[in-house]
């Protein structure tokens, strides 16, 4: 074997030693996205440590100037005097209200498909006779709001599964004999046997990129929609400060978990895509000598063969001379 085999066997050598680390960290990229994706889904579902700061959006209502009270601008706790809670804060599951002075006294149960409306909760809760003016806008909001959540809340559950069986199915798309493994040596490539590379892309790569592919766009889908329906609702409320003077302020906890998650699908993605892309492009040169090194074999046999054809022409012709 020359220098040049010895290389490649080293090479290929090196690959299949490294194959075990590829794949620890493609199961790692989608096992910290789904970490972060489960945080998303059980944020402010009860009042838990790190539950209960993972939220959306939170109310601030402690100070709100509603129309029925006089000088209530002069009240320490004008939401208690009217029947409503100090805060309110929502999560994908279900809303929980509380007091500044006691934290969260209870969350609502959580429900599928849940999608916050905080007109229906604040009108529900106002004692007889409180009344409050809603900014108008908020109505077309919540139209919005609704189509929106379900489609938030499908897009982030389906995520949050793919995603956990990404963290066994990814480190599939790792082999020890890809395509572009494959060596101009004959010898070499019947040691190892690669994989052919149609069928390894078609039926192994490929299907790892689409995989790996939806889940990046669900998940990123998902965290766009919550920041930007939630900025619309909190955008709303402010908006109305001087009639209403109710605070809404985005869970930054919420947004870092979402956004986070969304960046190591796409990582994952991204890494599958290169593999694939290496798999179809790489190894061009060795498989052109392979190609060469047959065409020319092919000529060297029928060569061969011509000049056998015309020795046994020739000595059957002699022989039939003589025999005469």
């Amino acid at each position: 074997m020359t220098s040049s085999d010895e290389g490649e066997a080293v090479q290929a050598q090196r690959r299949h030693s490294t194959v075990v680390w590829h794949r620890i960290v493609r199961a790692l990229i989608y096992l910290i996205a789904w970490i972060f994706l489960v945080l998303v889904l059980i944020g402010n579902v009860s009042n838990k440590p790190v539950l209960r700061d993972t939220y959306f959006l939170k109310l601030d209502l402690s100070n709100i100037i509603p129309q029925s009270v006089p000088n209530a601008v002069f009240i320490n706790s004008i939401a208690r005097t009217i029947g409503l809670h100090d805060f309110y804060q929502v999560g994908v599951w279900n809303f929980c209200e509380g007091y500044d002075d006691s934290g969260i006294t209870s969350c609502s149960h959580p429900k599928t498909l849940y999608w916050f409306n905080p007109v229906s909760i604040l009108l529900n809760e106002l004692l007889a006779g409180a009344t409050i003016a809603l900014p108008a806008e908020i109505n077309d909001a919540l139209k919005i709001a609704k189509i929106a959540s379900h489609w938030m809340f499908a897009l982030f559950l389906v995520g949050t599964i793919l995603c956990f069986l990404a963290i066994f199915i990814a480190p599939l798309g790792t082999s020890s004999r890809p395509p572009q493994t494959i060596s101009s040596d004959p010898e070499v490539n019947k040691a190892r046997h690669p994989h052919h590379r149609r069928t390894f892309i078609c039926l192994w790569s490929l299907p790892m990129v689409l995989l790996t592919f939806i889940i990046a766009l669900f998940t990123i889908v998902a965290s766009a929609v919550a920041t930007a329906m939630y900025a619309i609702f909190a955008h709303v409320f402010m908006s109305n400060t001087i009639d209403l003077n109710i605070k809404a302020n985005l869970g930054t906890q919420m947004l870092v978990f979402m956004w986070i998650a969304s960046g190591f699908t796409l990582i994952g993605f991204i890494v599958q895509l290169a593999s694939c892309c290496c798999a179809c492009c790489s190894g061009r040169k060795a498989r052109k000598q392979l190609r060469d090194q047959g065409h020319s074999q092919e000529k060297n046999s029928s060569s061969g063969n011509s000049d056998e054809a015309a020795i046994k022409r020739r000595f059957g012709w002699r022989k039939a001379r003589t025999d005469v």
